[in-house]
């Protein structure tokens, strides 16, 4: 196990994890090619702060690369509709590019 992730894991379990450390744990586990450990560390991440925008690309286009079409549709659309509502114009537009290649 890397450092690195086991840093991660350790804060998110002590409870000192903000969003970023959430969602740098989710990345960490999605660069080592742990695809469904990944959704649950962002699945927790939307739990803790749904409105948390770069996890929504993040989580879908993963989910696009591991041929999860479904998955990725409902994370890349929730995205898109949270970007939106936070006004956030690059990552609507980022996700709205991800949706196409559904």
């Amino acid at each position: 196990m890397s450092k690195r992730l086991a840093f991660l894991e350790k804060l998110v379990a002590d409870g000192k994890a903000d969003s970023f450390g959430r969602y740098a744990l989710a990345l960490e586990l999605k660069s080592l090619g742990r695809v469904d450990d990944a959704v649950s560390a962002f699945e927790a991440l939307r739990v803790k702060d749904p409105g948390y925008v770069p996890m929504y690309l993040m989580c879908g286009t993963m989910l696009l690369d591991a041929s999860r079409p479904d998955q990725a549709r409902d994370w890349l659309v929730q995205g898109e509709q949270n970007a939106a509502a936070a006004g956030d114009v690059k990552a609507l537009g980022e996700l709205r590019d991800a949706i196409a290649r559904l």
